[in-house]
């Protein structure tokens, strides 16, 4: 059999990175966030005064990235660079550049050699639809605008940097307009994935239903979800 995957899509702060971390915690199984792999290579760009618009030198940029993940952390050329990538800078920049075809398949093969034994849980916008089209389970995340924009709004908040709640809900509904429009790997409900609405749903809810979700595909008692 195939080493399973359980992809979980869905907009900007809808929860997808929360819960696929969590999920492959709970089971043991490794772990991609796929967007922190698009917004390290807009942060390069950034850094490197690359146009967003340049698909070319993008596509050569992320050919030689030396690009690590230990847990939750990023390393860029061996530096830790967490932090720097989830600004709203580098959300914006990430999502301008995800447009582009080319770099969408270069990046394709990194993210795809991320499926290992035993088992992988992915987030992203296309995972069920491109990246991972053969998964077990896959899922679709959504909230309202308004919920998903004070969930960024806290978050940044939390983290000690400076943040405005109506420009992140329009930065929100502008990445959801660019994501969905996109004619390479558009954000999309696959259709064979289910729709969870996680507004106003607990974190060890929505856990708990993609835990049972995989469970039913592959016939093995969930664990049980455990925290918020």
């Amino acid at each position: 059999m195939s080493i399973p995957v359980i992809a979980i899509d869905g907009p900007s702060a809808s929860g997808k990175g929360t819960i696929a971390a969590i999920v492959a915690q709970r089971l043991g199984f490794h772990y991609l966030d796929s967007g922190a792999i698009y917004r390290v290579t807009a942060y390069a760009a950034l850094q490197k005064q690359i146009d967003l618009t340049d698909e070319p030198a993008l596509v050569e940029l992320a050919g030689w990235l030396d690009l690590r993940f230990d847990g939750a952390e990023v390393y860029l050329d061996g530096r830790p660079v967490g932090d720097a990538i989830r600004t709203e800078e580098a959300g914006r920049a990430a999502s301008t550049i995800a447009v582009l075809p080319r770099l969408r398949e270069a990046l394709l093969a990194r993210q795809r050699a991320f499926r290992q034994v035993p088992g992988l849980a992915a987030d992203g916008r296309d995972m069920g639809t491109v990246v991972f089209p053969d998964a077990r389970v896959k899922v679709f995340l959504t909230a309202s605008a308004e919920e998903r924009a004070n969930r960024r709004y806290k978050q940044l908040i939390e983290k000690g940097l400076s943040a405005n709640l109506s420009q992140i809900l329009q930065d929100l509904q502008e990445r959801d307009a660019r994501d969905a429009a996109r004619t390479a790997a558009p954000m999309q409900h696959a259709p064979d994935a289910v729709l969870i609405d996680t507004t106003g749903m607990t974190i060890a809810a929505v856990v708990q239903q993609v835990l049972d979700l995989y469970s039913q595909a592959s016939g093995n008692q969930a664990p049980k979800a455990q925290g918020r």
